[in-house]
């Protein structure tokens, strides 16, 4: 399976042509707007598409889906930028630093920055894709219970060590979001856990839910708190343009992130929402000043996008090369798939190099048409921030509650919305932080699972920690991860004396 390139060229000269431009086009402007409504994103957008492609040829039905996706990862972040409401998991880290842009009036700087560093991860995954397919293929295949459950606990110990100052407040709102992980059925036993007899909890509390009412309510409860200070914010949407400055700001964490987010994609099971992140993280961890980050930090935008939109397209590596799905959009990619008469699998690109190298580089063009429509639309977005708060505000409810609604038409999800409105208005009010709790519920599961399995296979704890170089590895990055609060204000506590 290694790259002919002349492959990879035939593929570019299909993918140009005029019926499967339209789809890339249609299919990336379909995902931008999905992905910017709460709860939907890219997985509810190609499951609700599938019935299209039935009167396609597989080829143009593959470039379709594919532009869905990574369309979505860059409208998810429109939302969380202007709004504080993330469409979905891989968009919460843009709003970390992205909704402080738009409060002190560079949401159009905050948009342009997305579009630009989603455009810089698409293009260096792209180019993994090509180069690395098979060799990453078989690196995600090393990866077995114990290395899936320790890249989980560094990925929660690099997010808790984001909350300096704050770090217990950072572990309790981390112990809260496993603690929900937890409910519904144990997968292993069949026990009931804190379901309280309500059937709708029996699989557990979906992670969109959550992310909706913290985010979304929470956000409208805390500005209600507010209104009487609040005004229409006119004239504060900032120029579109990024300065030298801005650009020297982010250049090196897009071009960092980009690969980071292509090999958290790869992994089965991981996604954008761990790669953003992650990457979030490393920057913050990375700035000579950490505390611009959560204040308005452009590399704060920058460094999440790319890594997003970079893992959106790692994702296609499990998927085409192992028929693995990597995230749950491409589990909906890979029933259609099949359905279109297709097996994934190494030999998919021994019988349909064609198919496959057209969308790879449908994914190159996609890119560059999305780029240009979310820096045209900035202009057009950024009005909803002229909005009345008395208009703007009941909107993002009905929004919110159409979108939960969306998940599994269950009334129940509508108690559990208003539930966790609540709590992120308590979180807020407390100034305890968010992202260690969305992303404990998020891993949480699949974390619990994958350490009983590897405590089994391992016999204890010793021998799963040391079981192969990857789980070593990944073991002391947690360690350093967890130190590295302290030994940062060791270091400050010495500078200080020493002056």
């Amino acid at each position: 399976m290694g790259v002919d390139f002349q492959n990879v060229i035939d593929g570019l000269m299909v993918s140009l042509q005029p019926g499967n431009l339209l789809w890339v086009m249609v299919g990336a402007f379909l995902g931008t707007i999905v992905g910017m409504l709460p709860g939907l994103g890219p997985a509810t957008a190609v499951a609700v598409l599938i019935p299209i492609t039935f009167g396609m040829n597989s080829t143009s039905a593959l470039i379709l889906m594919a532009a869905i996706y990574y369309g979505a990862m860059y409208g998810g972040s429109r939302s969380s930028i202007l709004l504080n409401t993330p469409g979905d998991g891989s968009a919460i880290a843009a709003s970390f630093d992205g909704y402080p842009m738009t409060k002190q009036g560079r949401a159009g700087q905050a948009l342009t920055i997305s579009a630009i560093a989603s455009l810089i991860g698409g293009l260096f995954a792209i180019v993994g894709f090509v180069l690395l397919a098979k060799p990453l293929a078989s690196f995600a295949l090393d990866f077995g219970p114990a290395e899936y459950f320790l890249l989980f606990l560094f990925t929660l110990s690099a997010v808790v060590s984001l909350s300096i100052g704050k770090m217990v407040k950072g572990f309790i709102a981390m112990a809260l979001g496993l603690m929900l992980s937890t409910i519904g059925v144990d997968l292993q036993t069949g026990v009931y856990r804190f379901t309280f007899d309500i059937p709708q909890l029996s699989e557990g509390v979906d992670f969109l839910i959550v992310i909706i009412g913290i985010y979304a309510v929470g956000e409208v409860l805390y500005n209600y708190l507010h209104l009487d200070g609040l005004s229409v914010q006119k004239n504060k949407v900032g120029k579109k343009g990024i300065n030298k400055e801005q650009w020297k700001q982010s250049k090196w964490p897009i071009i960092r992130n980009g690969p980071i987010g292509f090999l958290i994609g790869v992994l089965p099971g991981a996604g954008g929402s761990i790669a953003s992140m992650l990457s979030y993280t490393t920057e913050r961890q990375l700035a000579k000043k950490p505390e611009r980050f959560g204040k308005g930090a452009i590399e704060g935008v920058a460094a999440p996008e790319s890594a997003n939109n970079a893992a959106s397209v790692g994702a296609f590596i499990p998927l085409l090369t192992m028929g693995i799905p990597g995230s749950g959009t491409t589990a909906v990619i890979l029933g259609a798939v099949i359905m279109l008469g297709l097996r994934p699998g190494p030999l998919l690109f021994e019988n349909n190099p064609d198919m496959v190298w057209t969308m790879v580089n449908s994914m190159f063009i996609g890119n560059l048409f999305l780029v240009v429509l979310n820096i045209l639309l900035v202009g057009l977005l950024v009005r909803i921030l002229n909005t009345p708060p008395k208009v703007l505000y009941p909107l993002i409810l009905v929004l919110a509650f159409i979108g939960t609604y969306t998940l599994s038409y269950s009334t129940v999800d509508f108690y559990l919305l208003v539930i966790f409105g609540v709590i992120g208005l308590l979180m807020k009010l407390l100034d305890i932080p968010i992202a260690p709790l969305i992303l404990a519920l998020i891993v949480g599961g699949d974390m619990e699972q994958n350490f009983r399995k590897s405590l089994v296979a391992h016999d204890g704890i010793w021998n799963m920690l040391t079981a192969s170089p990857i789980t070593i590895v990944l073991a002391l990055m947690t360690l350093l991860s967890i130190s590295y609060p302290f030994i940062v204000s060791w270091v400050k506590k010495r500078k200080a004396k020493a002056s």
